[in-house]
């Protein structure tokens, strides 16, 4: 860069610097008086060269203390009548209050230029630090004075997109720099009116976040401040849309609303809230204040979340949610609709993020969940009668739809998202604080007039019971009390509903079915006849959840009545074409379920079933019948395994039969689940048949053993996460830095495939003898699996039976034994997951126990088992100190996964503790074990108790 002053300057200056920074005091107190002298006289010309000397010295230490003299002289007080070195003026007569305001415009402008010239090119970055301290004052002080920097707001926002180095300086020092000039400086974009303030405000607002998402705790810090003109870009947004068209005061060169700008703020910001939810602390009071009028659908209160204007245009006095009057969804609608959906998403993230934050913080928690849970409640019931989900047809569209195959519209749809939104708030915040708010709204929806809001309140117990099943437990009978009567609902939506609910509350309460059985079935059995066959369907679907937690005795009394009506549906006695197919298939399915929880009870009805199923598998080979072929299979396998051997064998040879055909069956690529039910059909006959499976492993095996071989179709990525996630059917992976693309399909089948061969071993024992050595081949390396935990499970389960199966059949040899063992210890010794931990030491002691107990082991054997446990031990040991050693604070959020985890790891110090005691009950490192168990204090666990 050019110089701005004369070399003499610069050469005097340097020298005046230079001895300022002596240790000898009168030499510095000389240089002081000369600085003093030299600034009366001329401070443009000496302030110029000390901005110049910051970017010219060649040393760090020299440009560094050029820049903290110059923010000093600039704003220290002219007037001050306290003597003080180098920052007193007192032969500067003029009456204003510093240096800076002496400066002549020329001046500023040269010194702007000489700083912006620092920022950008200044490569080290404790001094480049120290010019962000001077910019900022300089600009800070500018504004107050009137006088914006436009320069060095285009500069940084600049520096805020570079990515490689520019003149010298690496693009993330670059990025660091313009985030802390926005953190010095946050008028430099707040307070400026321009045409295009909307578009660089939100530029600053990205560029902040991106900054203090990444930023590490120090940093973090330091940019506490940065917060308030973060959220201060919230409230003139909100303000404008309430602003007569035309009259609004902030501007914008898009062409976007002021809601929609508002909503993309809101977007840029929420992912802070999950990466640093305790920078938003300080803010939950005013953002309280600021976010409910966008996230309800009327401001006005009311009694309730339903109760606001009296009929069909608004709220109706007995509970009826909110609603705007039926007219087509304009633009604008649906921007405030995206509005709604992105506020709620604010708050969500943050309590997903700090759950802590909102039950500690009582008044303001109360009340944020309070807001959370209506307007999901009042989202939830904001159904488009006429055209639900977008799409025209109304009800009798909706009947007529295949529930299986529901569409992204109805997934995405409004409704749909509120809905899903209460469930994760539910997860993240428990019963204790969820159940209150709800429970105030959702009695007065049930008894509403309007239908929609029937459905929200049933919807909504149903999306609540997973994250609350604990708490709500206790309240099962007033619940019931809600739910049962809807069944009888007018409107078939809510009869829909109604099973909706009553299933999930089967899956996630499981008191509910020992409980309430009576009234379930006596509401769930005559919902099988329902008119419409949707929800006579979805009344099959239910029946499955319930089934699959009921004790047999308590399902019995109701077998007659549930499997006549489920035949009638599959069967029906008038005309068969009327029948949908979807109802068919669900039926199927739910028989299963009846017969896998009914078990040889079930004998009969298998001559009534059997005969049908094996009437699909032979005649509905279209691809239409594709879901209905595979159902069948689940099915017959299933029924197969509760009737028992001697009343499946006649059918037995000719199910297998259909199997191998359709297996042999040209390759359908449409067809990504034949290959699951298949090889699920072959494990249930297997069970079926006992020992009589052996002649038909012949067709079963190869197949078998070439998807248990598969590697892992894998994609390594350089690309961000969020890039890598958007491919369907593949999931990532991160390992040792590296992200991994993995296709979900062939992991999954590959593991099926595993959990297959463990049923054929355990079933068939001796008999699987001719497959031992291959599937040994295949099972060892898999251990290492890093990518399925599924498929290492399934691993460890299986060798023990191989080498049972090899001990039967007499093949066992000395090799296969060897390379177990080898294996099963390298493996213990390098695992770093302490649930696999667990099952790979009770492999060993199963394996060992095996082939004769521990005198089969020699010395080599038994000292690397010790080795590779003292290994574990000091890891885990390590591991709960640490975790001991973290601030409770630090820990409030994760205690769920904590307790799970130390539970785990109590789960693998008891294995351990039994293959030592097993080699010697007086070895060494069982004391060791115990010591480690004493780390764990299950203090997460006693203070989840607490919590409910």
């Amino acid at each position: 860069m050019e110089p701005v002053v004369p070399p003499e300057i610069t050469a005097e200056l340097t020298q005046i610097l230079s001895n300022l920074v002596l240790g000898d005091n009168e030499i510095r107190s000389n240089a002081e008086k000369a600085v003093n002298e030299r600034l009366a006289h001329a401070p443009d010309l000496y302030l110029l060269a000390l901005a110049q000397f910051s970017i010219a010295a060649d040393t760090e230490v020299m440009r560094s203390f050029s820049l903290v003299l110059l923010r000093r002289l600039l704003f220290q007080s002219a007037s001050s009548s306290t003597p003080q070195p180098v920052s007193s003026f007192h032969s500067l007569s003029a009456p204003r209050l510093s240096l800076f305001d002496h400066l002549t415009t020329s001046a500023l402008t040269n010194l702007e230029r000489l700083l912006l010239h620092s920022l950008s090119h200044e490569p080290v970055a404790s001094v480049r630090r120290k010019t962000v301290d001077t910019i900022s004052d300089v600009a800070n002080q500018g504004m107050l004075r009137g006088r914006p920097w436009h320069a060095l707001q285009a500069q940084v926002f600049s520096m805020t997109q570079a990515t490689s180095a520019t003149n010298g300086v690496a693009g993330e020092g670059l990025r660091e720099s313009a985030y802390r000039v926005f953190a010095g400086c946050p008028n430099l974009v707040m307070d400026l009116q321009t045409d295009a303030v909307l578009g660089v405000r939100y530029a600053a607002l990205l560029a902040s976040v991106a900054y203090l998402s990444h930023a590490d705790s120090h940093q973090l810090a330091q940019s506490l401040s940065l917060m308030y003109p973060i959220l201060d870009t919230l409230p003139p947004l909100a303000h404008s849309i309430n602003q007569p068209s035309g009259s609004a005061t902030l501007t914008s060169a898009e062409d976007k609303t002021p809601t929609a700008h508002l909503q993309s703020f809101l977007v840029a910001l929420t992912p802070l809230c999950s990466a640093h939810p305790n920078l938003f602390h300080p803010h939950l009071s005013a953002l309280l204040t600021f976010l409910p009028p966008l996230l309800l659908a009327n401001t006005d209160p009311g009694p309730t979340p339903t109760v606001r204007a009296p009929y069909p245009t608004g709220l109706g006095g007995d509970g009826s949610p909110s609603r705007e009057s039926p007219v087509t969804e304009t633009e604008d609608e649906e921007e405030g609709q995206s509005l709604r959906l992105s506020a709620l998403e604010f708050m969500l993230s943050l309590c997903e993020a700090r759950p802590s934050m909102f039950k500690k913080s009582v008044n303001v928690g109360q009340g944020w969940i309070a807001v959370m849970v209506r307007a999901c409640l009042e989202g939830m019931a904001e159904l488009d009668e006429e055209s639900p989900y977008g799409t025209p047809g109304g009800l009798s569209r909706w009947l007529a739809e295949d529930p299986t195959t529901s569409s992204a519209a109805e997934n995405d749809s409004p409704p749909a998202l509120y809905e899903q939104s209460l469930d994760r708030l539910a997860c993240a915040m428990g019963g204790k604080v969820i159940l209150p708010p709800s429970f105030q709204y959702i009695p007065s929806m049930m008894a509403n007039y309007d239908w929609r809001s029937r459905h929200a309140g049933l919807m909504a117990i149903a999306a609540i019971a997973e994250g609350t099943g604990k708490v709500m437990a206790n309240e099962l009978g007033r619940v019931v009390e809600l739910v049962v009567p809807m069944f009888k609902d007018s409107h078939p939506r809510v009869r829909y509903a109604a099973c909706q609910c009553v299933g999930q509350l089967c899956t996630d309460i499981e008191d509910i079915i020992e409980q309430y059985h009576e009234q379930l079935f006596a509401v769930l059995i005559p919902a099988l006849e329902d008119p419409e066959p949707r929800v006579h369907s979805h009344a099959a679907a239910a029946l499955i959840n319930f089934c699959e937690g009921v004790e047999r005795d308590t399902l019995l009394p109701y077998l007659d009545p549930i499997v006549q009506r489920l035949l009638k549906l599959l069967n029906p006695e008038a005309d068969p074409t009327q029948v949908q197919r979807h109802v068919q298939e669900q039926v199927i399915t739910t028989l299963a379920m009846v017969a896998d929880a009914s078990e040889a009870t079930f004998a009969k009805y298998y001559p009534s079933i059997m005969p049908l199923l094996m009437n699909v598998l032979r005649n509905a080979s279209g691809a239409e019948y594709r879901k209905l072929r595979l159902k069948a299979m689940e099915c017959a396998g299933l029924i197969a395994i509760a009737v028992g051997r001697e009343i499946f064998r006649p059918d037995s040879n000719t199910l297998v039969e259909l199997l191998i055909r359709i297996q042999k069956s040209p390759l359908d690529p449409q067809d990504t689940q034949l290959s699951h039910y298949l090889m699920g059909t072959w494990a249930k006959i297997c069970q079926a048949m006992g020992p009589e499976f052996e002649p038909y492993l012949p067709a079963v095996m190869p197949d078998l053993l070439t998807t248990a071989s598969m590697k892992a179709d894998v994609s390594v990525y350089d690309e961000d996460e969020e890039k890598v996630e958007e491919r369907d059917g593949w999931e990532t992976v991160n390992m040792d830095g590296q992200t991994f693309g993995i296709r979900t399909a062939a992991i999954e089948e590959k593991c099926q495939a595993f959990e297959t061969m463990v049923i054929f071993a355990s079933t068939l024992n001796a008999r699987y003898a001719p497959y031992l050595a291959q599937s040994l081949e295949i099972t060892l390396p898999a251990l290492r699996f890093y990518f399925h935990d599924g498929v290492r499970e399934a691993c460890a389960l299986l060798l023990p039976m191989l080498l049972h199966c090899g001990q039967q059949s007499g093949t066992l040899t000395d090799q296969m034994i060897a390379a177990t063992l080898q294996q099963l210890i390298s493996v213990i010794s390098d695992e770093q997951d302490s649930t696999f931990l667990a099952s790979l030491y009770k492999a060993l002691d199963d394996c060992v126990k095996l082939l004769g107990g521990p005198s089969v082991l020699n010395a080599d054997y038994v000292n690397a088992i010790a080795q590779a446990t003292k290994r574990q031990l000091h890891t885990l040991a390590q591991k709960r100190r640490s975790r001991a050693a973290r601030p409770s604070s630090f820990l409030d959020d994760d205690r769920e996964d904590l307790a799970l985890l130390e539970e785990m790891e109590d789960f693998a110090l008891e294995e351990m503790a039994k293959v030592l005691s097993m080699l010697n009950p007086n070895h060494e490192l069982l004391v060791a074990i115990s010591s480690v168990k004493e780390l764990g204090t299950n203090q997460y666990q006693n203070e989840l108790e607490e919590d409910g």
